[in-house]
């Protein structure tokens, strides 16, 4: 086995999740990423907890939506009580084939998202994290070799958290004292929104791996503006391309994709907090430096900034403040890079990518 997967799974048991003994953990995982479950099985043990195994299989969850009855949907009684009994969970990703569900019909998925509502509900209140394992389908999707894809990886992943979490708390900081953020890009985006009274995460690899992103939940009321995504979104293996969204008073008006525009409308949809924004994050790792199509790699990206659509952060929403609840939580993302910047109470924090405290920040356009 290669030494890396042992360093991942270590990784996971000791920094992102903190396994003690006794703990009961669930792993959720493809088939693809079964090195890494038995890696995790391996320390999982050394720290005296009990490991169970969700094995993820797309062909049979393709069938399986396939064949159900829109009205039929239901949360699993059985998966929920699962949950309540559970300490930690180590979700993995890994594509045999990322277009499984493609011809699954749209219809299904509304019904089927608030059918899991609830298990998703009680894994928040659980020590979870969701990671990536190398696997050769995601690397053709990246236009990577499986090579090139397994160092990007691992490149990412094994890094220096302690100094990564010191460097985005800097942004915490202007965040959480904040009323108004501002991102303007290009021609398209300009779009303005308040985080008052909201908490900022510093997301150093903990619910994350890789991590590297600054987040907060906007007032969900206060969104204005119109949004153009640069990165594609996919939802339940369909791709959506060049996404539009206008928002008047904290919901989305008007909306375009030019590929996936029916897959887009359903996820709109799926409930009233799907029309709203339920995170805005920043992303801020560095060892991240190329569009891969993979949501928990580009989020992080250090040139971008993404929006959620539907359900808000609960570490991020003190209980007073007004709280977006929604059965999806679909992240989009903006390139920052150019012709762009990122006001925070009407100053300027990020200019075509760059920070205030890095280097080059007065010398962007």
């Amino acid at each position: 086995m290669d030494d890396r997967i042992r360093r991942h799974a270590e990784v996971l048991v000791d920094y992102c999740t903190e396994i003690e003994p006794g703990d009961a953990v669930l792993v959720r995982a493809p088939t693809a990423a079964e090195d890494l479950v038995v890696a995790l099985y391996e320390r999982i043990g050394e720290r005296g907890a009990h490991p169970v195994t969700e094995w993820l299989n797309p062909r049979a969850g393709r069938a399986y939506a396939r064949a159900m009855d829109p009205d039929d949907f239901d949360t699993k009684a059985h998966q929920l009580a699962t949950m309540r009994e559970t300490d930690a969970v180590i979700m993995i990703k890994a594509s045999e084939n990322a277009a499984e569900g493609s011809d699954v019909d749209p219809a299904k998925s509304q019904p089927s998202s608030r059918a899991k509502q609830p298990v998703l509900q009680e894994r928040l209140e659980t020590r979870w994290v969701i990671t990536q394992h190398p696997a050769p389908r995601d690397a053709q999707r990246a236009e990577m070799s499986t090579a090139a894809w397994t160092d990007y990886v691992y490149d990412a992943i094994d890094r220096d958290w302690a100094a990564q979490r010191e460097r985005q708390q800097r942004v915490v900081e202007r965040l959480d004292d904040a009323h108004t953020v501002r991102v303007v890009s290009g021609d398209g985006t300009d779009l303005r929104l308040s985080i008052a009274g909201m908490t900022t995460i510093n997301d150093a690899g903990k619910r994350n791996m890789p991590g590297g992103e600054v987040a907060t939940s906007p007032v969900p009321d206060t969104v204005e503006g119109e949004i153009r995504f640069d990165v594609p979104l996919y939802r339940h293996g369909r791709e959506i391309r060049d996404v539009r969204l206008v928002f008047e008073d904290g919901i989305v008006v008007d909306h375009a994709a030019t590929h996936g525009a029916d897959a887009l409308r359903s996820l709109l949809e799926t409930d009233d907090g799907a029309r709203r924004v339920g995170e805005l994050g920043v992303g801020m790792n560095r060892g991240i430096d190329c569009v891969t199509d993979n949501i928990l790699f580009d989020e992080k990206m250090g040139d971008t900034v993404h929006l959620a659509l539907g359900n808000a952060m609960e570490e991020c929403v003190p209980d007073d403040r007004p709280f977006n609840e929604s059965a999806v939580h679909a992240d989009i993302l903006v390139d920052v890079s150019h012709d762009s910047r990122l006001e925070v109470d009407g100053e300027v924090i990020q200019r075509d990518g760059t920070f205030w405290f890095e280097a080059g920040f007065d010398e962007a356009s």
